[in-house]
């Protein structure tokens, strides 16, 4: 069966985008009449990022059960932990080589100035993305630490 125009099933991400920046103009453009919606949507944002940030504390709770589940199922402990060992250091050797090294010399090569300084304002958001390993739990903690730490404009970031 091959499926015809709205027969497709999935979220239509484009058209979603697309209609919040039609959205988002025509707000701007009403000026003061739009200013409600505006105050309204960033509050909704602002309380979206309240409930993230609960979960979040949650989240490695759910993780260790989840983690000790499949550990005390496992019959060889000893390969477990030196498979694991493994691809701990390879993935934290790869991070600290492409976030450590190759961003940093990006970083400076276009700007000139100190990576190092920038990278040291956005902390909270690595330990978060390291702990998570999910984006979308990171967001809110990298727009508040990068506007508030290391002065980027809220409309930019």
């Amino acid at each position: 069966q091959i499926p015809v125009g709205t027969e497709i099933e999935g979220m239509n991400i484009l058209g979603l985008v697309l209609f919040a920046l039609v959205l988002g103009v025509a707000l701007k453009k009403l000026g003061r009449e739009g200013e409600d919606l505006i105050r309204f949507f960033n509050s909704f944002n602002e309380a979206t990022m309240v409930l993230v940030t609960w979960i979040m504390w949650y989240v490695p709770i759910g993780i260790m059960f989840l983690v000790g589940s499949k550990i005390v199922e496992m019959e060889d402990i000893v390969l477990l932990v030196t498979s694991l060992g493994k691809y701990i250091f390879a993935s934290i050797l790869g991070h600290f080589i492409h976030g450590g090294i190759i961003l940093p010399l990006i970083y400076f090569a276009s700007t000139r100035q100190n990576p190092y300084s920038f990278l040291l304002g956005l902390i909270t958001p690595f330990a978060t993305a390291f702990a998570t390993c999910s984006s979308s739990a990171t967001l809110p903690s990298m727009m508040k630490c990068i506007e508030e730490n290391n002065g980027v404009d809220n409309r930019i970031s």
